[in-house]
């Protein structure tokens, strides 16, 4: 990996470590609030900010991981270790979301007490920061294209959209009074769903870049663009990009004269290589396959 994309990662792996500090605080200030004032609801965002925790850790160590250089084992790099990552955020996403649903239901089935007034508080101080914490990670996750810190941001995301549906549930437990105690299980109910949906939405595009689904077209575009540019190449065929992480892997076929030597040929391609290099610091390696033109000779 070149030292731009060694820095796009580490630029990644420093985003997601203010994830988890920013959890690990979350999570403890959740956790003992949930368990003082009565609010299931708040508990179920405790541990949802807990598993936050070691998913940003199972990030982070992807992003590390994917890092790496090439070696003898993986020629190609380390890259999908950050795909895979994502897609195993997103299942513990799903996971924890089961978990949620299972005690909501336990609760809503048994009788208890409605929360404390001061817990709506707390939820308001954890809305407002998984917010702020959530643009902060995507916007850092589009400018660097890593899925694996999307996928983190939207974990954030869904912290938001739990803790609101938590403020919501005992706000109408607290206004509607006896019997409406099991709004606030109805919200971590109603919380689980919205994480299990937003997990799904955040796998598939993990599950793609693993598959090597081929990345936005544009990509591909300015790639044929750049090596038609070159002097000897009459032509372009087929044009293959692969996602390895942070960097590309590209399979070109270019047409050149088919009466030139083979010398000539080979130096033509080694100029779209070293064009395509240049023009975009995240391609990592180019193969480049030369055809005859016209083909019949």
């Amino acid at each position: 990996m070149n030292n731009n994309n060694t820095l796009v990662s580490r630029t990644g792996q420093n985003t997601t470590l203010v994830g988890i500090l920013v959890n690990l605080f979350l999570a403890i200030i959740k956790g003992v609030t949930g368990f003082l004032g009565n609010s299931y609801a708040l508990i179920a965002d405790a541990i949802e900010s807990t598993t936050d925790i070691f998913t940003s850790a199972v990030v982070y160590s992807g992003l590390r991981y994917a890092a790496r250089p090439p070696d003898a084992q993986h020629p190609y790099g380390h890259g999908k270790a950050e795909p895979l990552s994502a897609a195993f955020v997103a299942i513990m996403l799903i996971a924890a979301a089961v978990i949620i649903t299972y005690q909501s239901i336990h609760e809503i089935i048994t009788p208890h007490h409605a929360p404390e007034p001061f817990t709506l508080y707390i939820l308001v101080l954890v809305v407002i920061t998984k917010e702020i914490l959530f643009r902060y990670v995507i916007k850092v996750g589009n400018k660097i294209d890593s899925i694996a810190v999307k996928v983190d941001a939207w974990h954030h995301r869904s912290d938001a959209i739990t803790s609101f549906a938590a403020f919501v549930g005992i706000s109408i437990a607290l206004i509607g009074g006896e019997g409406y105690e099991e709004a606030d299980d109805w919200a971590a109910l109603f919380a689980a769903s919205i994480i299990v949906i937003n997990a799904t939405r955040l796998f598939l595009p993990a599950l793609r870049e693993l598959m090597d689904t081929s990345p936005p077209e544009n990509i591909e575009l300015n790639i044929r663009r750049t090596a038609s540019e070159v002097e000897g190449v009459i032509g372009l065929d087929k044009c293959r990009v692969r996602k390895m992480g942070f960097a590309f892997y590209i399979d070109l076929d270019i047409l050149v004269d088919a009466t030139i030597p083979v010398r000539e040929g080979h130096d033509i391609a080694h100029k779209v290589k070293d064009k395509l290099l240049k023009s975009n610091e995240r391609i990592a390696n180019v193969l480049i396959h030369v055809e005859p033109f016209p083909r019949d000779i």
